[in-house]
């Protein structure tokens, strides 16, 4: 079994927008890390999160999100987390995530 994510990034003056639509899970989580790393790694800003499409996520794909925001953590920016569904916001509070994120 195989899911699927489509990875979306627009480039704003101060942040990058990254859309997230699909599922993140064992499958998926290899190719969210490698376009994340790239992105704040490229661009150095505070990225916004669009997770207004995301239907699933797994603690494979919390433990992404986590490493993202260490790397980010490095240039002193931020990760906001927009548009979380019910239930992926509740696995953010579950797993004390809510305290290290901007959950918008």
């Amino acid at each position: 079994m195989t899911s699927e994510l489509i990875v979306r990034e627009e480039l704003y003056t101060d942040y990058v927008k990254v859309t997230l639509i699909g599922e993140i899970d064992i499958y998926t989580a290899q190719t969210l890390k490698d376009k994340l790393y790239g992105i704040v790694e490229s661009n150095r800003m505070d990225l916004r999160i669009d997770c207004s499409g995301l239907n699933y996520i797994d603690s494979t794909g919390l433990g992404i999100f986590v490493g993202v925001l260490k790397k980010t953590r490095l240039y002193e920016k931020n990760i906001y987390m927009d548009k979380l569904k019910d239930n992926i916001r509740k696995l953010f509070v579950i797993t004390g995530l809510d305290k290290l994120f901007i959950i918008e």
